[in-house]
């Protein structure tokens, strides 16, 4: 039986996945789906998938195994259906990390034992508080040709116990992350569901041919900073054809925070996300705030949003500095919004007192165009930065429904506006305007 569950794990990463996937435009041909020759279980180390016994040094085992006995061709290692409890623990180069049907890789809760590992260098600290991290579930550093997929398993945070201690006050690092890829190359992501993050639920750094496609990402409505999908000073991303729930940022472009993103000086571009659909109290497609390293070329395409905080929202601040540039986001369509359209220059906190507030940030060459909103309360509001203004911000085929006597806010902007419901506010409505867009 085990060694027929093998040869379904084998075959699986080898078939199709569907005729919507073959038919339709993607980017995920950047990095495909490989055969390893060489399939190994989880079992095979001792693992027991009780829910009880705790399978770290088992995880561990099975991928020093394949780090340093190195088949050619990479090695598959299988996790059949169960609840495998485990620490934390890292990925190898020329690995599938393989979940079978009804398989569970959870975290245990023992958060006082939970490895800390340095601060991202674009970042300075950790996210949340000053010094080191917590070490993400599921990690990898300087890493290339690397798998996640299988039958809709599922990786499983347990972060109802983070979350918790955080709003308690009572943690000294910031929470860790479900799955964090850096300084990584050829990541395929695809057919599995993350579950309750601590923190960030995705999050490939300084990363480059990066797919993530038809993942399912959950967290509960109410959970903190549970973003779904954070691609960070990386080139070359994919997201397609997943559903997000999160109690943050669906999707968040970002490439560095203040002071230390200008000096690591990494940006984000070349990426593509398409297909999506997904709820969250705050926005379901995201740049920033954290930019300073410089985001552009974007391309955003057919995303589903329902009972969203914000649906498009680009956000950076003063003392950031970087770019925001030649993002085109079309055909969106949202249904119970608070906001439609934010692009903002005063969000987001500081990681200290050492940033430079002559750091101002460029927004130039944002086009929305094809967005259809139902049950939306505000429009939108566009605020540029006083004497550095946002430009060549252009609204095609705009139409919001429902906002009644709201109006759009814009102060500091230029571009165009074409075909917008409600009328956008004057900035964007010259002849002179439309034509620069």
């Amino acid at each position: 039986m085990q060694a027929l569950a093998l040869l379904v794990a084998l075959l699986s990463v080898l078939l199709p996945q569907g005729l919507a996937a073959e038919t339709a435009t993607t980017c995920a041909g950047i990095v495909p789906m490989r055969r390893r020759r060489e399939v190994i279980s989880i079992s095979d180390f001792g693992g027991v998938g009780d829910g009880k016994t705790l399978n770290t040094w088992a995880f561990h085992k099975a991928i020093y195994r394949i780090q340093h006995v190195r088949r050619r061709g990479g090695t598959l290692l299988y996790i059949p259906a169960g609840i495998w409890l485990t620490g934390s623990f890292n990925l190898t180069s020329h690995m599938t990390l393989y979940l079978a049907r009804g398989a569970v890789i959870k975290a245990t809760q023992d958060v006082w034992n939970w490895p800390l590992v340095d601060p991202l260098p674009s970042y300075g600290r950790g996210r949340e508080f000053p010094g080191n991290r917590y070490a993400s579930f599921i990690q990898a550093n300087g890493i290339r040709d690397v798998i996640i997929t299988g039958e809709n398993g599922t990786i499983d945070g347990q972060g109802e116990i983070w979350w918790n201690l955080w709003k308690q006050k009572r943690l000294l690092h910031t929470r860790p992350h479900l799955l964090e890829l850096m300084n990584s190359r050829d990541i395929l992501v695809s057919n599995a569901v993350f579950l309750n993050s601590p923190f960030w639920n995705i999050h490939p750094v300084y990363c480059s041919n990066v797919v993530i496609k038809l993942v399912t990402v959950l967290a509960p409505y109410d959970s903190p900073n549970t973003d779904g999908v954070d691609p960070d000073s990386s080139s070359n991303v994919c997201i397609e054809d997943s559903f997000i729930s999160t109690g943050d940022d669906l999707v968040a472009v970002k490439s560095g925070w203040d002071e230390y993103g200008i000096s690591y000086g990494r940006p984000s571009y070349g990426i593509t996300i398409r297909r999506l659909t997904g709820t969250t109290p705050f926005s379901g497609f995201a740049i920033g705030s954290e930019t300073s390293g410089g985001v552009e070329n974007v391309l955003v395409d057919n995303i589903n949003l329902y009972n969203v905080g914000t649906g498009i929202h680009i956000k950076t601040n003063i003392g950031r500095g970087g770019y925001i540039r030649n993002i085109t986001i079309s055909d969106i369509t949202m249904n119970t919004v608070s906001k439609a359209i934010q692009i903002a220059s005063d969000v987001g906190e500081h990681p200290d007192e050492n940033f430079n507030p002559n750091a101002i940030p460029m927004v130039d060459g944002i086009t929305i165009k094809n967005v259809w909103g139902m049950e939306v309360e505000q429009p939108g509001s566009i605020e540029g930065i006083k004497n550095s203004p946002f430009t060549n911000i252009c609204l095609f085929n705009v139409k919001l429904w429902g906002v009644g006597a709201s109006l759009w806010k814009c102060t500091d902007v230029s571009g165009g506006a074409l075909g917008v419901n409600p009328w956008p506010c004057p900035q964007l409505t010259s002849s002179y305007a439309t034509s620069s867009c």
